[in-house]
């Protein structure tokens, strides 16, 4: 399995030829654009895709055996060809992907909008326009009157970071990033990893229930059902902070109206942002030290309008991003991911007694039907293991087989209503079996 990540270094000082070069850039793209947009009608009848860039190249580049149908070359002079082919092999693929949208929707063909092209971003091949030796980066800029290659200064932190996480992993070609007023160098590496396959019954997962006060509640689940370890994962200061931002807003909210607390808000986000991105920080590595193999997370949707108290913190709830960035690191150190359906993991007790009422004096607390009372969220922790292990198992089972064992517990048949003790009964009657 091939991962590709990116990581991002902010370039200090020489903003004026950063600048300068991005303006450059997305300029000639602009430029490019009706050019091939109106050539499309012939370069779209060229199948191969490294020769139709070749006979795209030929409409604006001149050289001793060809004359240039359009003067790119002296709109740009002395343009580095990498940069001008990377900007030509962007403006193809906007417009190859504007007409295939046209041709899907039905619609009648239309101007392709000029400003897609504002948000292009330079890419610095190496040797040709980016060179590194040790600690020092070179990229060749745009003076205003020439292209040369300048030292840009970037931290140390950084530089140390790439050092000590990605020095045996060859970088991809940087791209030049521009972001809250600052320039950033993105770099993209990209590794073959080895995803781990194990039978299921030897098979250890690591079962994560997401919650808003809680942020994470992980268990260590084998495939005879064993619970190896628990954690609960909670980083209440960076919580209390946001809360508070949040409460501000809401009474600024109410003398000054809504228009006046974007700021706060995107302060907010960026907290939840934070806060998302430790507690995936925290998952990978309480799985990692338990080694393994599968985190299983619910399939959450929170569709609709949200109504009530807690609204803002739903809003602010970044369960996407715990979820995209767990799985990321996870297939890094070669774990899986699944997912499982998240009705009723809450509202039922793991030890089948029932539903489940939340304690009036401590809220984390869940009642069950025979008065035991227990952590809601590792309840539920359970529950969402139990649902992967009973599918996993059911899986390769024959129909008949299956239907025997559907018979003898029935409650496998809905993987809405399942629990714990279910997964449990089910390993039973499957051991007697054979």
């Amino acid at each position: 399995m091939r991962i590709t990540s990116a990581y991002k270094v902010e370039i200090l000082k020489l903003k004026k030829p950063l600048e300068r070069t991005m303006r450059i850039s997305r300029a000639a793209a602009s430029w490019l654009l009706p050019v091939i947009e109106g050539e499309w009608d012939m370069l779209s009848s060229i199948a191969w895709e490294k020769k139709r860039f070749n006979e795209a190249e030929k409409l604006i580049h001149t050289t001793k055996r060809n004359e240039a149908k359009y003067p790119f070359d002296e709109t740009f002079p002395k343009m580095p060809s990498y940069l001008r082919r990377a900007v030509l092999q962007h403006v193809l693929g906007l417009v190859s992907s504007a007409r295939t949208r046209e041709a899907l929707s039905g619609a009648a063909e239309g101007t392709f909008r000029a400003g897609e092209t504002d948000r292009y971003m330079p890419v610095f091949y190496r040797d040709n326009m980016y060179r590194r030796e040790e600690d020092r980066v070179y990229l060749k800029l745009w003076s205003g009157t020439d292209w040369v290659w300048q030292e840009v200064r970037l931290k140390k932190t950084d530089l140390a970071y790439l050092r000590k996480n990605w020095s045996d992993v060859r970088a991809k070609s940087p791209v030049l990033v521009k972001g809250h007023g600052k320039y950033y160098l993105q770099f993209a590496y990209e590794e073959t990893v080895k995803l781990r396959e194990k039978p299921v019954e030897k098979r250890r997962i690591c079962a994560v229930d997401l919650g808003i006060n809680t942020d994470a509640v992980c268990s260590i689940m084998d495939g005879d059902g064993t619970v190896a370890a628990r954690k609960f994962i909670s980083f209440a200061a960076e919580k209390d902070r946001q809360y508070r931002v949040l409460n501000r807003i809401r009474k600024k909210q109410r003398e000054h109206g809504p228009s006046c607390v974007r700021g706060m808000y995107a302060y907010a986000r960026r907290l939840g942002e934070e806060t998302a991105r430790k507690t995936a920080a925290g998952i990978i590595r309480f799985a990692l030290e338990h080694g393994a193999d599968v985190i299983v997370f619910e399939h959450l949707e929170t569709k609709g309008r949200i109504r009530g108290k807690s609204r803002q913190k739903l809003h602010m709830w970044k369960k996407d991003t715990v979820q995209r960035v767990t799985e990321h690191r996870a297939h890094r150190g070669g774990m899986r991911i699944s997912r499982v359906c998240a009705w009723n993991t809450s509202a039922l007790a793991y030890d089948g007694s029932g539903e489940v009422k939340r304690d009036a004096g401590n809220r984390s607390l869940a009642v069950f039907a025979n008065g035991r009372k227990y952590n809601s969220d590792l309840s539920a922790s359970y529950n969402i293991g139990a649902r992967y292990f009973i599918r996993e198992y059911i899986k390769p089972v024959p129909e008949t087989e299956r239907s025997a064992l559907a018979a003898k517990v029935p409650a496998v048949q809905r993987r809405t209503s399942c629990v714990y003790s279910d997964f449990r009964k089910l390993l039973e009657e499957m051991q007697e079996t054979g």
